[in-house]
């Protein structure tokens, strides 16, 4: 699920280093960057967190404005892009236990041989579900 929300960029100082504060309105979230291609990296990023956040709390993201945000003279008005899915896949490596049940001798020759039972349904997994690394 790809969105791309309304973001406001506004030149800042961060420590002694000229840089962007960066807001969100439509989820009401800030972050900043030392530059504009990091300020907008983080703006992703906080996206990111702030969608899967709210999935995981049962509740929908926020759809996006489209129209352009309030903001002062100075400031820079950008749209950022972000897939949810995709983030997620990239990002949520929570890890979680999964009783599975093998036959026994299928057990004995994997750890005979080794085998990270762990990674190894994780392969075939992510085979059966078509997701690319």
């Amino acid at each position: 699920m790809i969105k791309v929300y309304p973001t406001v960029l506004t030149p800042t100082t961060i420590g002694s280093k000229p840089g962007y504060a960066v807001f969100v309105p439509d989820l009401e979230i800030n972050t900043q960057g030392y530059d504009l291609a990091d300020a907008i990296a983080m703006a992703r990023d906080a996206i990111g967190i702030k969608g899967i956040c709210e999935q995981d709390e049962g509740r929908a993201i926020p759809e996006p404005s489209t129209a352009e945000p309030s903001h002062t003279a100075g400031d820079i008005v950008t749209w950022v892009d972000i897939d949810f899915d995709k983030y997620r896949r990239a990002n949520d490596m929570r890890t979680v236990r999964v009783n599975v049940t093998v036959p026994q001798y299928l057990k004995d020759l994997g750890e005979e041989q080794g085998v990270n039972f762990s990674q190894t349904l994780q392969k075939a997994l992510k085979e059966e579900l078509k997701i690319a690394e």
